[in-house]
């Protein structure tokens, strides 16, 4: 239970971090490049050696995976930011987090698992709440970007899922190697499209890539490890329940950021649902 509770604090550190100087960052692929710098560094660090590859009989499985993982990470990421910015960072968390109804499904239709009634219901209930919040007239003005929202949900979804691949079919004897090779090609992704954009990393760039990092790196870290002595249908909903909870308080806190009736309402039918896919 450390492990979950630890992946939720770093979780909601994430999005915490992304919005603390958003208006002096001229760079956000130069914030990214800095993360996942970091996290390669600490992928190293808890490694105990730097070698890009070693023998070992999974190497070339926790490779592909790894990279595969670190696309998603950085195409989640850049649609988590451009969320905070557009619909505020609760909603944005709250979408992301959500995915684990897409991990659900990906369990059930990859895995083999049968969801029970009760999850079902959880399943649908949380389609619900979507349809609420996509069709709130509160934020008539952000309109035309609500489409983000479910396209985050889905990345989010399925980046989390590469967890529970690696954790189903990877040796957890490489488990540091997938989490250097999956911070590495996003660290490559990105570092190709801030060269692209022809974006510079400066100081406030240095300072949010560093704040983000850290806890990005953890919570994955994190979540493994909660995954390998818990069941998927328990890490995934308790880790989406607490998140979305912290980084609302985060919102309301710090930012003063505020929620319609009816976005608080759906919210609270998140919740229920996502109880219910743990029980």
């Amino acid at each position: 239970m450390l492990f979950l509770f630890l992946s939720v604090l770093s979780s909601s550190l994430i999005s915490l971090f992304m919005r603390l100087g958003e208006k002096k960052r001229h760079s956000t692929m130069g914030m990214f490049v800095i993360n996942y710098l970091v996290c390669s560094l600490l992928s190293c660090l808890f490694a105990g050696r730097i070698a890009v590859y070693t023998p070992h009989p999974g190497m070339g499985l926790a490779m592909g995976l790894g990279t595969a993982a670190g696309i998603l990470f950085l195409l989640c990421f850049v649609l988590l930011q451009l969320n905070i910015e557009k619909n505020g960072m609760a909603m944005a968390s709250t979408f992301m987090k959500l995915g684990v109804v897409v991990s659900t499904l990906i369990a059930v239709f990859v895995f083999h698992e049968r969801p029970r009634p009760v999850q079902i219901l959880g399943i649908l209930l949380a389609a619900v709440s979507i349809l609420m919040i996509h069709t709130d007239q509160a934020d008539s003005a952000k309109a035309g970007w609500k489409w983000l929202l479910p396209v985050l949900l889905i990345c989010g979804g399925v980046t989390d899922s590469m967890a529970n691949v690696f954790d189903k079919i990877g040796d957890p004897a490489v488990r540091d190697y997938y989490l250097f090779y999956t911070f590495g090609a996003a660290l490559v992704c990105a570092l190709a499209l801030m060269l692209w954009k022809r974006e510079r990393i400066g100081i406030p760039e240095l300072c949010s890539g560093i704040l983000v990092g850290i806890p990005n790196y953890f919570s994955t870290r994190f979540l493994l490890l909660a995954l390998s002595s818990l069941p998927a249908v328990i890490v995934y909903p308790a880790v989406s329940v607490g998140t979305i909870v912290l980084v609302s308080l985060f919102g309301l806190v710090f930012f003063k950021e505020s929620l319609s009736r009816r976005k608080l309402v759906a919210m609270g039918i998140i919740l229920l649902a996502l109880v219910l896919l743990n029980i």
